[in-house]
């Protein structure tokens, strides 16, 4: 056992729960989804090997604690006080060793342990991870005993339905014989896809069978409005509910008042995405999520061709808002995700002047990100004013390459006798 938790164990009846989406589960929305009235909110898949080459590190100025992937300086896991009672890491994970060891290491800075054995995808399935798992009830029920040993957090599972309800309750109890607290229930089988309805009287079955807490998920078709949420709970016979569609596309569907505007749900998302310096990738992809038809209007037009998280603030005019949490942010000393540097690739030194161990000379690292909507027209490209600055001042045209290290790179100009890179 790792000690007493320090925070009040979290109980998984009568609650209404932000499912794991891969790419939507990020601290925005998950913070976003508190603040309208959902109880519990689940990160989006993390797997194992990834969380375990990671480091932990405090971020005073945005006040998140933050798990940084070593290898190449990118956040896995960001998370912050507001949701330490409510936030729960879902685990993709296939070895019952190394997920004892993740989840120690997280264990004091979430609410629970969620291991993903329904994802049907066929990255996960091939690292016998997700769905593989329910093929493998005995490998699956070793990784839960082993965390639910350890661990002094909750531990549950999220499965799905098997093609027959006998199999499907068998499966169950063998489960929930580990000590889980919990186990969700998706009410579609691996094959089947949200187009097929869902099993609700299979979720039925097994919550009247099961002693221990079932959270039922799949119902996104059947939820427009938060009663329906209850309905559906009503018609499973679930101790909870678990959204996943239907809170993408309007995470208000949790508020108690009622659904709100589109436009004010995304107002209020990418201020979370400002506070907390999530990346503009991600934001675009959760926004993207919300507008869904709306793309093809002149608002989702313009979002589109936004690429900077600045760009996809000004959209919404919150374009001054971005700016002046990165002022805030710059005087604080906090550098963004620039600030992260891969400890793996060796780069050592101070001053923005980093030394590569493959390389003799110093290389004058420069924070700068090329976007391409930022340049009118060939002329105005930085390669062509390089090249016409190198002419006008007689020195020889600039000498470019790409160092490689796995799916990062870094480019580098030399000219006149000095290097230039970006950062990996």
């Amino acid at each position: 056992m790792t000690g007493e938790s320090s925070h009040p164990r979290l109980t998984y009846a009568d609650k209404v729960i932000l499912a794991p989406m891969v790419r939507i589960g990020t601290l925005p929305m998950r913070l976003l989804a508190l603040e309208y009235g959902a109880d519990i909110v689940y990160t989006e898949e993390l797997i194992d090997w990834k969380l375990l080459r990671s480091v932990r590190r405090k971020n005073d100025v945005l006040g998140t604690v933050d798990f940084i992937d070593r290898t190449d300086g990118t956040i896995v896991f960001r998370t912050c006080a507001r949701e330490r009672e409510h936030v729960v890491l879902q685990l993709g994970t296939c070895d019952p060793t190394r997920a004892f060891k993740v989840a120690q290491i997280v264990e004091n800075d979430v609410a629970g342990i969620d291991v993903n054995m329904g994802c049907p995808k066929r990255f996960s399935i091939l690292g016998g991870m997700g769905a593989a798992l329910l093929k493998q009830p005995d490998k699956a029920s070793e990784i839960l005993k082993t965390l639910v040993d350890g661990l002094t957090i909750p531990v549950t599972c999220k499965i799905r339905v098997l093609k027959s309800v006998r199999d499907t309750l068998k499966l169950c109890d063998t489960l929930a014989a580990t000590g889980i607290s919990a186990i969700t229930v998706h009410g579609r089988t691996v094959d089947e896809r949200p187009q097929h309805p869902n099993r609700n009287e299979v979720l039925k079955i097994i919550s009247e069978h099961l002693s221990i807490p079932v959270i039922a998920n799949g119902g996104s078709k059947e939820v427009e409005k938060r009663e329906d949420i209850f309905k559906f709970k009503k018609e499973t016979g679930c101790s909870s509910v678990m959204l996943a569609r239907a809170a993408e596309w309007n995470c208000s569907i949790f508020r108690k008042e009622g659904l709100l505007p589109m436009d004010d749900v995304v107002r209020s998302y990418l201020k979370l995405a400002v506070d907390y310096d999530n990346s503009p990738s991600n934001t675009k992809y959760c926004v993207q999520n919300i507008l869904r038809d709306l793309q093809e209007t002149p608002l989702g037009k313009q979002f589109l061709n936004a690429q900077t998280l600045e760009q996809i603030c000004e959209v919404w005019n919150m374009d001054n808002y971005c700016r002046a949490k990165a002022k805030e942010f710059r005087s604080k000393g906090f550098e963004g995700r620039f600030e992260v540097v891969p400890e793996r690739l060796g780069l050592i030194g101070t001053a923005g002047k980093r030394k590569l161990e493959d390389e003799e000379e110093d290389v004058l690292l420069m924070k700068c990100a090329f976007l391409r909507n930022n340049f009118p027209n060939d002329k105005s490209l930085p390669k062509s004013q390089l090249a016409k600055w190198t002419r006008d001042h007689h020195k020889k045209l600039p000498a470019y390459y790409t160092v490689n290290e796995d799916k990062l790179f870094r480019a580098v100009v030399v000219i006149d006798g000095r290097k230039y890179g970006s950062s990996f």
